[in-house]
């Protein structure tokens, strides 16, 4: 019926579905420009679920305007063997200008590596990295898992912060793709991150939309304690990002969740700097006592966050976790940020 808006990558709609009105998203790559008066061809999973981050319908197809046939460059083939398989150039393979130098590349040179549970982390994390270093702001790729949304393009908060140069680069990793940078694993997505796009620091996390399932193990985000071990392997400096909250009352989550616990406690085989922010009253207390919970395995750094809200405050893109803002879950933010100031902390 009309675009609503657009970022880069995606084009957001409205369509009238069964005689109502609803949301969808295009990605143009894959399927085309829609436009207005274009018969569209949905999946409405998302809907039928009611889904709240990913609650589009997914344009399939402009069955009566199909884009051109592929034609590359790329062999790296990601959303492998589904109906939207998208071929891409990966920077690690033969036909990349890239290859020589990451066949070579065997270490990050001790750059400082983020890694966060969410996806809602990334803009927090980069203003506690920044507000610590005003006037002398590194570089930094925002490495992608492939644990929530594959297209790099979903994230309008990534879109802006590219236009922002608040990050170098998006190096999209696995199964994800639409990143400044293509690569097969979170090594190569390191390695590319640091002798690609230049960074000073990357932060690694999974895609909007993480799954869990209130056990233990399963959960997406088990994927940052895989992480920690590959800025290691590859000589990277771990800062571990603890995914706490004051406003989720779910009691798994409530303090550090289980999430970070199991991650970095139990998945995590290499040592990090975990960053434990100096929270006030009953709450940091509580939040102090689980993270203990992962000393000895890791080193716990305490950092302070009195000055943080007016760094997050002024976050060139909306913060939200859950569906909570800055405000409903200031402790969340404030945990992320933590990370980014510990972070700007290795840097010379």
């Amino acid at each position: 019926m009309r675009i609503r808006r657009e970022w880069t990558g995606a084009i957001e709609l409205e369509v009238s579905l069964s005689g109502e009105v609803a949301r969808a998203l295009a990605y143009p790559a894959l399927v085309g420009r829609p436009e207005p008066g274009d018969v569209v061809l949905l999946n409405t999973t998302a809907l039928a679920m009611g889904l709240g981050t990913g609650g589009y319908a997914m344009v399939v197809a402009i069955p009566d305007r199909l884009p051109p046939d592929p034609v590359g460059p790329g062999h790296l083939v990601k959303a492998r063997y589904t109906p939207l398989q998208a071929t891409v150039l990966g920077a690690d393979e033969q036909d990349s200008p890239h290859h020589d130098v990451l066949c070579e590349a065997d270490s990050v040179d001790g750059m400082p590596v983020v890694v966060a549970d969410l996806h809602s982390a990334l803009p927090a994390i980069l203003c506690g990295l920044y507000g610590s270093r005003p006037g002398n702001r590194p570089k930094v790729a925002y490495v992608m898992l492939d644990g929530g949304a594959l297209p790099a393009w979903f994230s309008m908060a990534c879109a802006r912060l590219r236009e922002l140069d608040w990050l170098c680069g998006v190096v999209t990793v696995g199964q994800a793709f639409g990143g400044d940078v293509e690569t097969v694993t979170t090594h190569t997505g390191l390695l590319a991150a640091r002798h690609v796009l230049g960074a000073d620091v990357a932060i690694v996390a999974q895609g909007p939309g993480n799954l869990g399932t209130g056990t233990r193990w399963g959960f997406s985000g088990v994927s940052a304690g895989e992480a920690i071990n590959a800025a290691a392997v590859l000589g990277g400096r771990p800062v571990a990002a603890l995914r706490i909250s004051e406003g989720d009352k779910r009691e798994r989550h409530l303090g550090v969740s289980h999430h970070s616990l199991t991650a970095y406690g139990r998945v995590a085989l290499a040592r990090a700097q975990v960053a434990v922010p100096a929270l006030a009253g009953e709450f940091g207390e509580r939040v102090a006592g689980q993270a203990a919970e992962l000393e000895g395995r890791h080193e716990l750094v305490t950092v302070p966050v009195e000055d943080l809200y007016a760094a997050l405050a002024e976050s060139p893109v909306k913060l939200s976790t859950m569906g909570r803002s800055l405000d409903e879950d200031l402790s969340y933010f404030l945990g992320s940020a933590a990370a980014g100031r510990l972070a700007a902390s290795l840097l010379s």
